[in-house]
């Protein structure tokens, strides 16, 4: 791992005799926003669990390393991942309207996500409305008295992404962050990682099976397939000079392939 590394991942994953990743190796950097993409059932969301501490109640097993800032992960206890998980590395779940708690206001649930890392009350107050604006949502006494159906999904997704940033994490971990989200909102939550990657500095692991959503919002691209990263690049490189069987395939099924490449720059095609 070289010094800039913040996350450096080499890791299995199984359930029961069932082997999910073998030898998944990816890096990144403070500040990168990297795109992991492979299709439903790749062991994406497994991924996930796994650099949040969450495997195990999943009935997953992990093994390997999952170095953070140098210290292994893996070798973290529970009590040990209470302190990292929604703090230093926090989550944005695909499926925003069932990942919030119906029967809770959504101000409740800002609240109790601030406090299992801190007591401050004053401060959570201000980190609230802090979060809300940086995802455009309205930090009012009449919004946060709504409920989960009181709002649209793609509400519910920010809430969701104000939620994940409140401590200001120095990782955060997208997991099919736009699948339920129709085209329009789909940019717009795209655009919000770009900002908030721009303004707040933390580095963003990207999950989707959309390569066109990595490829506009990514500084680099990794493809996982058959439980392994094939190709890491930049979203250059990935379009015009795939190296992969399966990312060329995976380039050939978008409605226009050659279109896309001939718009990419030499930068990340940021918003």
């Amino acid at each position: 791992m070289n010094n800039q590394d913040l996350l450096s991942v080499n890791l299995n994953v199984s359930y029961g005799a069932r082997s999910v990743l073998q030898e998944m190796t990816f890096s990144l950097e403070s500040g990168e926003i990297l795109g992991l993409v492979g299709h439903s059932g790749c062991g994406k969301s497994s991924l996930a669990f796994a650099l949040l501490g969450l495997l195990e109640f999943k009935g997953g097993q992990a093994s390997g390393s999952i170095l953070w800032d140098g210290t292994d992960l893996l070798t973290r206890t529970e009590r040990q991942w209470m302190t990292i998980r929604g703090k230093e590395i926090a989550l944005v779940p695909q499926s925003p309207l069932s990942s919030l708690n119906p029967a809770l206001r959504l101000g409740t649930q800002l609240n109790e996500a601030w406090k299992l890392h801190s007591k401050d009350r004053e401060r959570g107050e201000r980190a609230i409305t802090d979060a809300l604006e940086a995802v455009s949502l309205p930090a009012t006494r009449e919004f946060l008295r709504r409920f989960p159906a009181e709002i649209s999904v793609g509400q519910a997704q920010r809430v969701l992404i104000a939620m994940a940033i409140l401590h200001r994490p120095r990782l955060l971990i997208a997991d099919e962050p736009t699948s339920a989200l129709d085209a329009i909102t789909q940019s717009e939550i795209l655009a919000l990682f770009a900002d908030l990657n721009k303004h707040l500095g933390m580095a963003t692991l990207f999950i989707s099976h959309d390569l066109l959503s990595v490829y506009s919002l990514c500084h680099r691209v990794a493809l996982l397939h058959d439980g392994r990263i094939v190709e890491c690049n930049t979203p250059k490189e990935i379009f015009l000079h795939p190296r992969h069987p399966f990312t060329r395939k995976l380039i050939a099924a978008l409605p226009f392939p050659l279109a896309v490449a001939s718009e990419i720059d030499e930068s990340p095609v940021l918003f």
